[in-house]
């Protein structure tokens, strides 16, 4: 199975901007926020001629982008969704059911599909899901960080337990960071990957440290 990870934050804490040092020959971005990547001259490296660029924000039209990814190309080795919260609006706000239960029932089957094809390709690709954070204060009185959703049913899901990997980008007077052991938060890492609660805001080294970590 695929390796997946979620990147979450809120928007302007560095999600985008982490991808940054991704080998362009070996990565596929799926942009389904629809606007320019965060860093100078991205467009040399990602574009349609080059193959490794889409913009989408159509969750079955993902998927299929993942399939082919996972059985026609085999020189990709990391694929970006960017951000997940762009197909969860773009499907709330052309479904016309007026606020219907099959509505959420439906936006919460696609991006939970989305979610679950991770675990059915092919064991050399990563998956990055890049999404926007959520934080409110708990039952206990406590603010607590997490996937941000559309709809309850998604609620009700936890998308953080499809994936191993969770990181929380957090941007503090102009330091950007990744937090990686939970701190009132939904953030994890393996036991041992990573001895610091929070890293520079790069997703290479992570992949990094993650191969690293799997060869022992």
């Amino acid at each position: 199975m695929a390796t997946g990870i979620l990147l979450i934050g809120n928007s302007g804490a560095g999600k985008s901007t982490s991808l940054r040092h991704l080998n362009p020959a070996e990565t596929l971005i799926i942009n389904a926020d629809k606007k320019s990547l965060p860093w100078r001259a991205w467009k040399k490296d990602y574009n349609s001629e080059n193959k490794n660029y889409v913009v989408c924000d159509d969750a079955h039209k993902i998927q299929g982008y993942l399939k082919h990814i996972d059985e026609k190309m085999p020189h990709i080795k990391v694929a970006v969704i960017d951000t997940l919260n762009g197909a969860m609006l773009a499907q709330e706000m052309t479904d016309r059911r007026n606020n219907s239960y099959d509505q959420w029932r439906d936006l919460a089957t696609s991006i939970y599909g989305i979610m679950d094809m991770i675990g059915t390709l092919r064991e050399d690709l990563t998956v990055i899901c890049t999404a926007h954070s959520q934080t409110e204060m708990t039952d206990g009185g406590y603010m607590f960080t997490h996937m941000k959703t559309s709809g309850r049913k998604l609620e009700k899901i936890v998308p953080e337990s499809k994936f191993t990997i969770v990181l929380l980008a957090k941007a503090n007077e102009g330091k950007y960071k990744f937090e990686v052991h939970a701190h009132n938060s939904t953030a994890k890492t393996p036991l041992g990957m990573f001895e610091e609660d929070e890293i520079d805001n790069d997703i290479a080294v992570v992949l990094a440290k993650l191969k690293e970590f799997e060869e022992g």
